[in-house]
């Protein structure tokens, strides 16, 4: 995803200019506009949003608001992809930076689940797994997903993903994060070395034997994030050494064992709605993106929160969507010119709907017409 650069006199405005420049800009645009933030985004990006949330939320809400001309999108560019997906075909969907994109999702093209249902069908009786891919994923993997009577689902609703799938089918593929495909068959009671198998996409069957695949109950693919897998269990080890009252909170995007070692874990959501309801005087060692980690612990004085990672793990792809972005984006909707624009191609957008309605569907209190 190319990004122009931007215009050399953005770069030269003080933090303060900026900002008062994009209220300016929301003010002009009015309720022609809706800016939807991310919690891994910066303050300095959250203070402008309309809305915050983590993607499912996010998705949720950008697919209810049919009556807004512009979606600004500050997060990543699946996401944004997910906003053009459930909107109006009158509706806009801008990312403020092209560049910011989600290693995640990377590790998962549509050329190599192709080549992986190809060779499933080789050993298994495709017509009984079910695909299930992670939002965190290209709309092109979506719409694979949702040719194939499969289903999005976010860290908020993966148990209800993976036990729907559970009754369609026999097995699950899951893409393209590993860690919270077994991390939620694990939370269902199912054994990680008994039941499940990691695809490989650079090895033939993805490095396992016809054998095992017919086994296995899921197929994970080998694809992770790259801020929680930063994680480990020594870093819980330390943080109770320091603090023997301290509370581990973890996204379920960490290793299996991390999950395991922790006291809680959640989604984004759920991470905060935990600190919320914290008892005060309390201590919380959260395990995810550094930028959540420190505005919850603006909003909780009350509390003792560290990151449990003190290397420090930010989103880098998340970081690119910087003020100065928002701004150059939001002048030229003002000036009447389009930039940044995500748009999804119709047939890709036909079937990626499929798998995100499935997605909102799973939750009665998610569906579009909310």
């Amino acid at each position: 995803m190319h990004q122009q650069p931007l215009p050399p006199e953005y770069t030269q405005l003080s933090d303060e200019e900026v900002s008062r420049r994009i209220e300016t800009a929301k003010s002009m645009l009015g309720d022609r506009l809706l800016i939807l933030g991310h919690h891994y985004q910066r303050d300095e990006i959250i203070a402008h949003a309309d809305i915050t949330g983590d993607s499912y939320k996010l998705s949720k809400d950008a697919a209810a608001r049919q009556d807004v001309e512009f979606i600004v999108f500050c997060g990543v560019h699946f996401m944004a992809e997910s906003a053009d997906i459930l909107g109006g075909d009158n509706q806009i969907v801008i990312l403020p930076n092209m560049a910011a994109g989600c290693s995640m999702a990377d590790m998962a093209n549509r050329f190599q689940v192709k080549a992986c249902w190809r060779q499933l069908a080789e050993v298994t009786d495709t017509d009984q797994i079910i695909p299930i891919t992670y939002v965190n994923s290209a709309a092109s993997i979506k719409a694979f997903v949702g040719e194939r009577k499969g289903a999005c689902c976010t860290s908020t609703n993966a148990k209800q993903a993976l036990e729907w799938a559970l009754a369609q089918g026999e097995k699950i593929l899951f893409l393209p994060d590993q860690h919270l495909g077994r991390n939620t068959a694990v939370d269902l009671g199912f054994d990680p070395d008994k039941d499940m198998v990691v695809w490989d996409p650079f090895k033939p069957l993805g490095g396992n034997t016809a054998e095992q695949i017919n086994r296995a109950k899921f197929i994970l693919w080998k694809g992770h994030c790259s801020v929680h897998q930063r994680f480990t269990t020594e870093q819980i080890e330390d943080a109770r050494r320091e603090d023997p009252q301290v509370q581990v909170l973890v996204h379920p995007e960490c290793p299996l064992d991390v999950v395991r070692a922790s006291d809680l874990n959640g989604s984004t959501e759920y991470i905060r709605a935990v600190i919320e309801k914290a008892e005060p005087g309390t201590s919380w060692a959260i395990g995810t993106e550094i930028n959540l980690v420190k505005r919850l612990a603006k909003e909780r004085p009350d509390l003792t929160i560290k990151c449990l990672d003190s290397q420090i793990c930010p989103c880098s792809t998340m970081y690119r969507i910087h003020p100065t972005f928002l701004l150059w984006v939001l002048d030229k909707l003002v000036e009447g010119d389009v930039v940044n624009q995500v748009s999804v191609p119709g047939d890709v957008k036909k079937w990626s709907r499929v798998a995100l309605q499935c997605m909102l569907d799973l939750n009665p209190a998610a569906s579009l017409s909310d």
